[in-house]
């Protein structure tokens, strides 16, 4: 299975491409969007290079899964993900993890929601991933907000190490869930 053009009723969420690059370097750019992952710093171009690379690899070495790039009526959006590649590196058969990351003139306007339900809808449905979940920073409420709802529901917070601490790192990290079971008798 090759990674699938998907559309909801206002995305257009194509698979990333070698030509998306510069889409990622103007998310990856910003200071808002840098917020809780790099402490609103932007991102070096090396380090956006690579990762690119890396996000490549991921529809390639799993197929069905990877990054997705979001565009509203030809205009870029921002990139979510559907990743079965963890990076704890520990295999985790049935389970994906679902991410979203967009310019801040698309936030609060559903968009976050829209593609993420979709993916999940594609997860279970097309991929028949038993478990998908989602990671942020227990001090990011959109992002929780968003998590919760498209149906996923808190399970952890847990603490990990960060080189340069993110204001409110030491509130640490959350994880939320829904089983394919869950979401079939809740949204399907």
């Amino acid at each position: 299975m090759t990674q699938a053009t998907l559309s909801t009723q206002r995305l257009q969420l194509r698979p990333l491409a070698p030509e998306h690059l510069e889409l990622e370097v103007e998310l990856d750019s910003d200071p808002q969007v840098m917020r809780y992952l790099f402490a609103g710093r932007p991102r070096p171009l090396e380090d956006i290079v690579r990762a690119h690379q890396r996000r490549l690899a991921t529809a390639k070495n799993h197929p069905g899964f990877g990054f997705w790039s979001g565009f509203v009526h030809g205009t870029f959006v921002g990139w979510w993900l559907l990743d079965a590649e963890f990076d704890d590196g520990l295999p985790r058969p049935g389970e994906a993890e679902i991410g979203y990351r967009l310019l801040p003139g698309f936030w609060r306007q559903g968009f976050a929601s829209e593609g993420a339900a979709e993916l999940l809808r594609h997860a279970f449905t097309d991929l028949s991933v038993h478990r998908v979940f989602g990671q942020t920073m227990a001090v990011n409420e959109g992002s929780r907000a968003t998590m919760s709802r498209i149906g996923l529901r808190y399970v952890r917070t847990f603490h990990q190490e960060w080189v340069v601490p993110i204001s409110g790192h030491e509130l640490g990290e959350v994880e939320y869930a829904i089983t394919r079971d869950e979401w079939l008798a809740n949204f399907s």
